[in-house]
């Protein structure tokens, strides 16, 4: 923006920029800018993508189960049933089910070892060394397949979860229950015939000398919202690599930043042009 401004370029088009909160965990901040009735020609979303240009991302639900156990003193542990050992049958069902899922990935994602992860970030359990645990939490994530229905996505998880639990007898008769919550991502990608991804790519070329990748994210973003819900065409194109988020060196690299605002500002003078 402050290249734009310095340029003294007389634009015939507005340039927004959005800063908006809550992308992490669902997309609040973009769900409110839409619904006030912001729109635009096209977005570029600058998540970090190591300079690649990614029109689609996958979608990830924020997922709960309560593993029910049954207390005792650890003494006497056998009389006891461990909420914590009853969390395996299932933690080897949400392994095969996140094989099953990624047999078929959309090429796009071809890069990834795991195009959709289902991953378990938290468990809690326990209230006493000495105490067999009779509730464990568990919280984690479902990756969503390009295009892929939510609901369906949701019943996969507890059809393994329910089919885990089936054949257990304790968990038959004390079923784990799943809760969805926090984050809620579906899937998104760029509209069939929209060249943005193009267009990034050629400035990316002109400002790098080299060819932009192109990829979808196995991560959720407001870029559903954006395509989905606004009718806006969006890709990802931004500096550092996604594998440092989410980490204690969380970082993305000066040179990238000055790469992308670079590219950014010469789309902005494509898409707008000149005023007469």
């Amino acid at each position: 923006m402050r290249a734009l401004v310095a340029s003294g370029a007389p634009l015939a088009g507005d340039v927004l920029v959005a800063g908006v909160e809550g992308e992490e965990d669902g997309g609040l901040g973009t769900f409110g800018l839409l619904r006030r009735g912001w729109t635009a020609d096209l977005c570029v979303v600058p998540e970090p993508t190591d300079l690649g240009v990614v029109p689609a991302c996958a979608g990830a639900l924020t997922f709960r189960l309560r593993v029910r156990g049954r207390a005792a003193h650890a003494s006497r542990r056998a009389e006891g049933v461990s909420a914590l050992e009853k969390l395996w049958p299932v933690w080897t069902a949400l392994a095969e089910l996140e094989r099953t899922r990624n047999r078929d990935a959309d090429p796009l994602l071809a890069r990834w070892d795991i195009a959709y992860p289902l991953s378990i970030g938290m468990v809690r359990a326990g209230d006493w060394a000495s105490t067999v645990p009779d509730l464990l939490v568990a919280e984690g994530r479902l990756g969503v397949a390009l295009d892929e229905d939510v609901a369906s996505a949701r019943a996969d998880l507890e059809s393994a979860v329910a089919e885990a639990c089936r054949t257990d007898p304790w968990l038959a008769e004390h079923p784990v229950e799943v809760e969805w919550w926090g984050g809620q991502f579906a899937s998104g990608r760029l509209p069939e015939g929209c060249d943005l991804d193009e267009r990034v790519g050629h400035h990316h070329r002109a400002v790098t000398g080299g060819p932009a990748e192109v990829w979808g994210a196995p991560f959720g973003s407001d870029l559903r919202l954006l395509t989905g819900l606004g009718g806006i065409p969006t890709v990802h194109y931004g500096p550092g690599a996604i594998d440092l988020a989410h980490a204690p060196d969380e970082r993305v690299p000066v040179a990238d930043v000055e790469t992308t605002a670079t590219v950014l500002a010469l789309l902005a003078l494509e898409v707008c042009g000149l005023r007469a």
